[in-house]
């Protein structure tokens, strides 16, 4: 039976979301196919396996996680990837794991920097790679690259907190020439973390001095007249992918909160399908299917596919988008790379039930691993056994050649 390592939490202001996203997936994913791994990441980076981490009680008091869990670290040894004791003269093997699925939210860990600790290492893992991680995290990079592509993003600017601290007239003016209402966010945060709504100058001073609390890197977009959002999810990778149903955001504020997203408070009304520890799963605050005319579908379903292909994206994304509802057109807001419940139940209306989209993704993962495996990424021949030192780089260059 293959052994599937999911790898949750991490220091990241959406820590706790990971932990919800992550048990909701573990107690769904097929038993009889996977045996599951849970891999918790503290918020000091350490590492942590045992069963109990399955169960959401385990994480009431995060201080004593370590007495019900072992430490360990994540290394190769021969041909293993092997979960390993931390601490102790003899670091005796925990577990084993045959594929990595991180399921984590947010800057330090979602951003690429796992996938690249796991591309180190070499084990197939699902989701996007360390390339696709970083854009899909980064607001800013993700629009310049879809704007490259043709792909519709909203106007926007962008600064780092030293930009603005040391020259604030210049953005506010920035700002006001972009036309409030405008909406201020960290760039490389998720789940609505350090979100606010700015109408005026007063209101877009206090929105920026709350994103700067979360990231040195701020992004100001122009809201959207007519605005309605939906989403749309995305699986699959560059050579095959899926698009989900259509599903619109249902919320009393001016955007899907934190709290929408993950307590279930979307609209007035508490939602979400029953999981099998017998809690709420929110499904975030949607109405799907979407109610839009048939130009406005074809237009989200190919900025999907367009902006999953060049941003480099596999596994499941979630894309927001921005709809001018008078003229009729969609703009991509952002792809969520991870996101919340792995959007789940954007696929079940269509008959993919959770533990079929589970496994699809480390199928997927396992394929992309074997097809990466057949190409060169390294000589056979070591080039430094005929380097001479005395001629300097030079010598070693004639000599390669």
């Amino acid at each position: 039976m293959l052994k599937v390592g999911v790898i949750f939490g991490g220091e990241t202001v959406e820590h706790e979301v990971s932990i919800i996203t992550a048990v909701q997936a573990m107690n769904y994913i097929d038993s009889s196919k996977y045996q599951v791994i849970p891999i918790y990441i503290s918020k000091d980076h350490n590492w942590y396996t045992g069963q109990a981490l399955r169960s959401m009680s385990t994480y009431k008091d995060l201080s004593t996680i370590g007495y019900v869990t072992k430490e360990v670290t994540l290394t190769k040894r021969d041909n293993s990837f092997v979960l390993q004791k931390k601490r102790g003269l003899f670091k005796g093997i925990v577990d084993t794991i045959d594929v990595a699925f991180p399921i984590v939210h947010g800057k330090g860990v979602e951003d690429g920097s796992l996938a690249g600790y796991l591309e180190t290492l070499g084990i197939p893992y699902v989701g996007p790679s360390m390339l696709g991680a970083s854009i899909g995290q980064d607001k800013v990079v993700q629009k310049q690259v879809m704007a490259a592509s043709g792909i519709p993003v909203v106007d926007y600017l962008w600064f780092y907190d030293s930009e603005y601290q040391t020259d604030e007239d210049k953005y506010l003016k920035d700002i006001k020439a972009l036309g409030y209402p405008v909406i201020v966010k960290p760039a490389r945060l998720g789940s609505s973390v350090g979100i606010e709504v700015a109408k005026n100058e007063k209101e877009v001073k206090t929105a920026i001095e709350e994103a700067i609390k979360y990231d040195q890197k701020i992004i100001v977009e122009k809201m959207i007249d007519n605005l309605k959002e939906v989403d749309c999810a995305v699986v699959g990778n560059y050579e095959d992918m899926e698009c989900s149903l259509i599903g619109e955001m249902l919320t009393d504020n001016d955007f899907l909160t934190f709290e929408d997203k993950y307590l279930g408070k979307s609209g007035g009304k508490k939602g979400g399908a029953k999981n099998q520890e017998g809690g709420k799963i929110s499904t975030g605050g949607f109405k799907i299917p979407a109610k839009l005319d048939k130009d406005l579908e074809e237009q989200i379903y190919k900025y999907s596919k367009e902006a999953f292909r060049c941003l480099n994206l596999s596994g499941v994304t979630r894309f927001d988008f921005l709809i001018d509802t008078k003229a009729k057109k969609a703009y991509v807001n952002e792809p969520n790379t991870i996101p919340g419940c792995l959007a789940f139940f954007f696929f079940t209306p269509k008959g993919k039930k959770y533990p079929k989209l589970l496994d699809e993704l480390i199928k997927g993962a396992i394929k992309e691993y074997k097809q990466s495996k057949k190409k060169v990424t390294s000589f056979e021949s070591n080039v430094l056994s005929t380097f001479d030192g005395t001629k300097g780089a030079k010598g070693a260059k004639g000599k390669m050649m």
